[in-house]
């Protein structure tokens, strides 16, 4: 696990925004172990407790939950994995639009935009031979 560290955001949420990336994108499943407080501060070469404030927090929303000796696991609550996939796609629209609007884009023309980068996306997708959806 390799993380770049931005100096403006405590260090704790960084992580739990890392491992939540993970799961949404299938590198961490539901049910999978994840490293231990050790581990991990170790491979990151940050504080214990640092790490531990970050499982605290996930567990706290429900994200990973400790099996009694066993150490953490992703949840396998689906829903919820699925509501951490779309509150990300929330903040990475919210960014774009805020974006576009700085730009002076109007509403309008900021729907044209994404519509026709989306029917590029699908027509490069098909040229090289790719397809298929995002959820293959």
């Amino acid at each position: 696990m390799s993380i770049e560290f931005d100096n403006n955001l405590p260090i704790y949420l960084q992580i739990m925004q890392y491992i939540k990336r993970q799961i949404v994108i299938g590198t961490l499943k539901a049910g999978d172990k994840i490293p231990s407080v050790r581990e991990l501060a170790a491979e990151l070469q940050i504080n214990p407790n640092t790490v531990q404030r970050t499982f605290q927090e996930l567990e706290r929303e429900e994200v990973v939950e400790t099996k009694r000796g066993l150490g953490r696991y992703v949840t396998s609550e689906e829903s919820k994995i699925m509501t951490i996939k779309k509150e990300m796609a929330g903040e990475l629209l919210e960014r774009f639009l805020t974006g576009m609007q700085e730009l002076g884009i109007e509403e309008q023309d900021i729907v044209n935009i994404v519509a026709e980068a989306v029917a590029e996306g699908k027509q490069s997708l098909h040229r090289d031979g790719r397809g298929g959806t995002v959820n293959e």
